[in-house]
């Protein structure tokens, strides 16, 4: 930047907010939606989780404060960082005449006069499959943490992963293949606008949950950030909804005669995006009580009854909070009776736990061990001798070692009896299980009177 002396009296003028036209507008939204990205609002709620903090007061408030920290360098690294790239590629390249290039396919000429012709296209390919592959991390992330918070689905990683990929590539390929490669860069912008049509369904909600007493208790944000956020929120959905309008009108009056087809598609669509997006604003502040407590991807402890006797000495049982687990630990009783040691396993399996294993601090794994503890509790309380063990990652891999550990001579698992589609989607455990570990498995189905 020094170099190169931008005319700063230009410069800052860009750094004020103008609307010119319709177009620019389009690609102001679009900005806003490559900047803040509402799939990574819940991936950092997530991410917060992972933080081994003192769970008090005064340890929670710190915490808070060094993410806030945290967040404000990022984002303003990241803002200047990209500000000087745009100033520093605009005072370059326009004064020697290169401002013909204004679609992505075409950013590798910037490069020649540094890299030659053979070398700019090979090495600015290179840099934006690193880049897509670095965003789809994120994407792949927020989108198990989604599925497993809202939708409570939990999927195979991979399936996941293949998801996320097709829908990043299918659209780019039809792109291409019926509209030619010159709309490669309309369709990056359109990705990019659509993020942000999206905003106000993330942080309308988000708003709602910090400013919540009854949740958040001392925890809940001030005044004049609640009135900042709103204000944010607020300015971007009217963004939203401007362009929405003056975009959908366009389009019926380049329709002319076949306009019905727009009244039939895209307009219903929009009226219902906006009631969706006025009930989560409004309906929050007319419910007075809290709701029930968030609803895992598992469910919650089953009772245990009818428990019974004999056999082995050291005997671990797998549960995940299923309705096979009554079943499950009922059998694995009768292997051992009260003469055995039972060891109770389950396997955390959230985004966190599969990173930072045994170290993770999340929502979930507290509540898996205070209800894994309920199972142990209640078979000491009818008099056997039983531990229970937590594992992180996937049951594959986990669940072997923890057996491997304990030095166990029978594991006994449920199954679910998925079949083809199911298998495919959340995996099978058992079989992946019984070709890792050297002794005996009893695997038990849910009875079910036919």
């Amino acid at each position: 930047m020094i170099l190169v002396k931008p005319q700063m009296s230009e410069l800052i003028t860009g750094f004020v907010p103008s609307i010119e036209n319709n177009l620019a507008l389009y690609i102001a939204i679009g900005i806003i939606g490559a900047t803040v990205m509402p799939h990574n609002l819940y991936l950092h709620s997530a991410l917060v989780q992972t933080r081994k903090i003192k769970k008090t007061t005064k340890g929670i408030f710190e915490a808070i404060k060094f993410n806030v920290i945290d967040s404000i360098i990022a984002l303003n690294l990241a803002f200047f960082v990209n500000a000087a790239i745009l100033v520093l590629a605009a005072a370059t390249f326009y004064k020697i005449g290169m401002f013909q290039v204004e679609e992505i396919q075409d950013a590798y000429r910037l490069l020649e006069p540094l890299l030659g012709t053979r070398l700019a296209p090979i090495l600015f390919a290179v840099a934006l499959i690193a880049a897509g592959q670095s965003s789809t991390i994120t994407g792949t992330l927020a989108g198990q943490i989604v599925m497993e918070g809202y939708l409570n689905i939990r999927i195979q990683p991979w399936l996941r992963r293949l998801i996320t990929r097709f829908l990043a590539i299918i659209p780019a390929f039809l792109t291409i293949m019926i509209m030619g490669e010159s709309e490669t860069g309309a369709l990056l912008v359109l990705s990019q606008v659509i993020l942000s049509m999206q905003l106000g369904f993330a942080v309308i909600p988000l708003i709602h949950f910090v400013s919540d007493k009854k949740r958040m208790g001392e925890f809940t944000i001030k005044t004049w950030i609640k009135a900042l956020s709103w204000l944010s929120a607020l300015v971007i959905v009217a963004l939203n909804i401007k362009l929405v309008f003056e975009e959908i009108n366009s389009w019926i009056i380049l329709a002319g005669d076949n306009s019905i087809w727009i009244w039939l598609s895209a307009v219903p669509i929009a009226v219902f995006s906006f009631f969706i997006l006025a009930y989560i604003t409004v309906s929050p502040l007319l419910k007075k009580k809290v709701t029930e407590k968030v609803k895992l991807p598992h469910g919650r402890p089953k009772e245990l009854i009818d428990l019974t006797s004999p056999l082995y000495e050291r005997i671990a049982v797998a549960v995940d909070f299923s309705d096979t687990d009554a079943d499950t630990i009922k059998n694995a009783i009768a292997q051992g009776g009260k003469n055995a040691e039972y060891i109770l396993i389950h396997i955390v399996e959230t985004a966190g736990a599969r990173i930072f294993g045994k170290e993770i601090n999340d929502f979930e794994t507290g509540a898996d061990e205070q209800y894994i503890k309920e199972y142990a509790d209640r078979l000491k309380r009818e008099g056997y001798n039983v531990i229970w063990q937590l594992g992180y990652g996937t049951p594959k891999k986990s669940i072997p070692e923890v057996v491997k550990n304990h030095n166990v001579d029978l594991l006994v698992m449920g199954a679910h009896g998925h079949k083809l589609v199911k298998d495919i989607l959340f995996g099978t455990t058992v079989d992946a299980v019984r070709h890792k570990v050297k002794i005996p498995i009893l695997v038990v189905r849910k009875f079910e009177l036919e």
